[in-house]
């Protein structure tokens, strides 16, 4: 799913985001012939290298909205990715608001991770939104759900949660990380800090998986 220039420029300065309008238009930076010749590969070489996470693995970074059509329909091969992940191979997800209507669901995943029950909430929250139809845009609905989860958090607590500090700083980073990757729409994917792709640059949920594994490779190498 894209999000318009402007849209994330706006966004990304409500957050309290500084050098948006550098790193956004990174792309633009590269040489046409580099440009094209990366697409063709599945892949495009970010501008400037990002820090990862943990240093000693090569990192794996999906950019996703619980709303997004797309980011749900990658979920299974990105899942099947994720089961036997190489040892020195990190998979790390952010969820930036790169509109404000996601606002409500990126501190969904950041309270969630606050409270360490991210992976017991991720696969029903996009049960819940893409399959039930349910939009889970206000908070109020946001701690219900998860209270019926039974995932040892009632509402109350969890909509405390997703106005704190530190979900405030997750979403400061995320937007941070969101712009220094270049991206224009979820899902994406950043490599080690080096290289982006994407399921429409890729040309499939399986392709961009093999283009993932052949980043890897090259970063062992």
């Amino acid at each position: 799913m894209t999000v318009s220039r402007r849209r994330f420029l706006e966004q990304a300065t409500a957050l309290g985001v500084t050098g948006v309008a550098a790193t956004s238009s990174a792309l633009s930076l590269l040489p046409a012939s580099t440009a094209e010749a990366q697409a063709a590969t599945g892949y495009e070489l970010l501008s400037a290298p990002m820090n990862t996470a943990d240093p000693s693995k090569i990192e794996v970074l999906e950019f996703f909205w619980f709303g997004c059509p797309h980011c749900y329909a990658f979920e299974p091969a990105i899942n099947d990715y994720k089961k036997d992940l190489p040892e020195d191979v990190a998979f790390v997800r952010e969820a930036p608001a790169l509109n404000p209507q996601w606002e409500q669901h990126s501190r969904l995943f950041y309270a969630a991770r606050s409270l360490d029950v991210i992976d017991a909430v991720v696969e029903p929250v996009f049960n819940e939104i893409h399959q039930n139809k349910k939009r889970l845009r206000k908070p109020k609905d946001i701690g219900n759900f998860i209270e019926s989860l039974n995932v040892g958090v009632d509402s109350e607590k969890f909509q405390k949660t997703m106005k704190s500090f530190a979900v405030d700083a997750g979403l400061r980073r995320s937007m941070q990380l969101a712009q220094q990757s270049g991206i224009r729409g979820v899902p994406a994917v950043i490599v080690n800090g080096k290289y982006r792709t994407s399921v429409s640059m890729a040309g499939g949920h399986d392709a961009v998986i093999r283009v993932i594994e052949r980043l890897v490779e090259l970063e062992r190498g």
